[in-house]
Parts: C-alpha cells; structure tokens; sequence
C-alpha cells in the first residue's frame, strides 16, 4: 500500500519536465569560446629553427636571395595588374550589380588619430593600414566546404566561392614546408596572415593581385572584424562592471563578490549565461556600419570613423563591405558610388591623401589675415 506522498511523487515523475525542453538563456557569450582544436584543414606553420652557423658572406648572400625575390614578387604583381586592367579577364565578369559580394582585405590597427570636420565637430577615427595583401587561391563554389554548414540549406540558392587572401611578406625559411607549399602555384612569397573571404563567382580574381586601399573609396561604409584583447580569468567587476559590496557595516571578505545568482527555489541551478567569474577577452567582434573618411594611397593607410574597433595596436582585423542596408544613407555603398569591382584596377586619385568632403583639410589654410589700411 503506498502512501499519499509516495503516490504524488510517483504521480509527479510522470510529468514531463518543463526544464527539460526550455532551456533560457541570458546571454550568447558562451556560445562563441574559441575552439581549443585547430581545424582540420590547419597546417603547421612555422617549423623548429636551428642554429645554421652561417658565415658573414653566406648570410650577405641569402639576404641578396631574399631581396631578388620581393622585387621579382613586385613585378608579377604589377603584371597582373596590366593583365586585368588590358580587359584580359571575362568582361562578362567584371561589371558590379546590387547583391553581389566582393572581397575584403587585411589590415593592421596602428592607432588612433582625431579628425575635424568644417564646423569645429570633433571625429574619433581609428587608423588601419593594409600590408602586402595578395590573392593567394580562389576557391569556386562547387569545392569551397564552410567551416560551418549553413541552418537551412535549401535556402542556400546562390553559392558563393571562396578568395584566399595573404597579409605580410615574410623569410620563407621560418615556415614549414606544408605551409609553405600554400604558395607554391600562387606565385607570391610566404605571407605570415591568411584570411578566407566569401565572394561571388563574379568578384573572382587571378592568384597574385594586390589589394591596396584604392579597394575602397572615401565614403564608403565597411565592417571591422577583429578579436578583442585577451584579458585572461577576471572576476565580476572588471568582467562585467559590477559595483561590488560595501566595504563596512558588517560585509566582510566579499567586496568584489558576485554575491547572490538567485538559483534557488524550483530551478535549482546556476543559469546558461549567468554573469560570473571567468575568461575575459580573446572573442571575435564585428564593428559595422563605419565610414571611410580618409585614405593614404602613399602608405596604405585609411582612417574609419570610430575607437572601439576590437583588438590591440599592430592587432589584425579584417575589413570587408558592409552588410547593413544603411537606409537613413540611402544607399548600401554609401555617398561614394559603384564601388571597385572586383577590385582597383588603377589608382582612381592623382592625389596622395584624399579626404572627406565635410572634413577640415590642414593642409589648407584656414585663417587668413588682412592688412590694416
């Protein structure tokens, strides 16, 4: 004979458990932790380093090597450049249209500098410079496999390739031979950055082209992607900016606790997404919607709108076209027109320093003086 409290038990252990089917989440951040596993397409980069013993002629002559091989890179580029810009390529392929997505580029944050427009109105900008970009393979939409399977895959109507993009010349004896080969059919040196950017079949470009900053136009609008400043294992106020407790009136040895999670009650756990201690920093970031405001075509150097671009000084970070509908702009390229498709070709300015039209250029003079009569 059970028991009335032994027959509601068994009767509640019948019931499904709502637990079990809605999980809530407060927050997305544990979603995105950074694989500790390289992928399996990952080859070993650089190779174990000997001490060669080199004489003062010998290594005279390996830099004599090292040189001929930059200028030799340096004229296949502007080769290349001829090649496209002599209409060598599919013209059929050349033309841009809305809804069609062109590569990106690599760049390295080195600093932050303000700007002024004409009125006085301060601008934060942040300065990327773009370094030895080069295609290194193009990848068509029948063998390029994502790293990630898109969720509706019937949706995946119109494919896109893959551009394999390379950053930073580099000494080919600090990398492995694997990686190294990477290069081989390319026709370019060793890059010390790769990058994979997803384009159209129509924005596909020949191995060995250079990307400079005549990519993108004064104006246009981008998105920065980098990976913020690894902070290590923070606890809840620097992590999270909690107040903490008081530091009187009883409270002892738990100023910079995190103090009550409320997990109690019928849940009885600590909740997915629950601020608490834990690793801060080292997590992709995109940053979109910024403006070109000014372009260095000496130094390849271009200033975007804003200072929280994520990452550090000499940090990587990838910019590529935006892809918000920027309606309030009226136009998802911005004030700047058809964009470079699919890439500069030519130098579009004469000038070495172009700038925005709102802004205030101090290379002009901006207060004059008049004789007094």
């Amino acid at each position: 004979m059970l028991s009335s409290s032994s027959v509601c038990t068994l009767f509640r252990s019948m019931l499904p458990n709502p637990w079990s089917t809605i999980n809530p989440v407060r927050s997305k951040n544990y979603l995105n932790r950074p694989r500790l596993r390289n992928p399996i397409w990952f080859v070993k980069k650089m190779r174990t380093l000997h001490n060669e013993q080199f004489t003062a002629d010998n290594s005279a002559f390996l830099n004599e090597v090292k040189r001929e091989n930059l200028l030799s890179a340096a004229n296949r580029n502007h080769a290349t450049l001829l090649q496209l810009k002599d209409g060598q390529q599919d013209s059929a392929l050349a033309h841009w249209s809305p809804g069609l997505k062109r590569t990106g580029v690599i760049a390295k944050k080195i600093g932050q500098y303000p700007l002024w427009t004409r009125n006085g109105t301060k601008v934060r900008t942040t300065l990327l410079q773009i370094i030895d970009n080069e295609v290194i393979k193009y990848i068509p939409p029948e063998q390029y496999q994502p790293a990630q399977e898109p969720r509706h895959r019937r949706l995946w109507r119109k494919p896109y390739g893959c551009l394999l993009v390379g950053a930073e010349n580099a000494d080919l004896s600090l990398f492995s031979k694997e990686y190294a080969g990477l290069f081989q059919h390319s026709g370019v040196l060793p890059k010390k950055h790769l990058c994979r950017f997803i384009v159209s079949p129509e924005a596909q470009l020949p191995p060995a082209t250079p990307l400079t900053v005549d990519h993108f136009k004064i104006g246009e609008y981008v998105d920065v992607r980098g990976k913020t400043v690894d902070r290590g294992f923070q606890g809840v106020c620097k992590r999270w900016g909690f107040k903490g407790m008081p530091k009187s009136h009883g409270v002892t040895k738990t100023h910079r606790r995190p103090g009550n999670i409320g997990a109690g009650g019928e849940k009885a756990r600590v909740w997915p997404g629950t601020k608490l201690p834990g690793h801060m920093g080292n997590r992709w970031r995109v940053l979109r919607g910024l403006q070109i405001l000014r372009i260095n075509r000496k130094y390849n150097v271009m200033w975007v709108r804003g200072s929280n671009i994520a990452g550090s000084t000499n940090g990587l970070v990838y910019v590529y076209d935006t892809v918000l509908p920027l309606r309030k702009h009226s136009a998802k390229r911005g004030p700047a027109g058809q964009p470079q498709f699919p890439t500069a070709l030519a130098p579009m300015f004469d000038e070495e320093e172009v700038w925005l039209e709102e802004l205030h250029d101090f290379r002009k003079v901006s207060v004059t003086y008049g004789t007094n009569e």
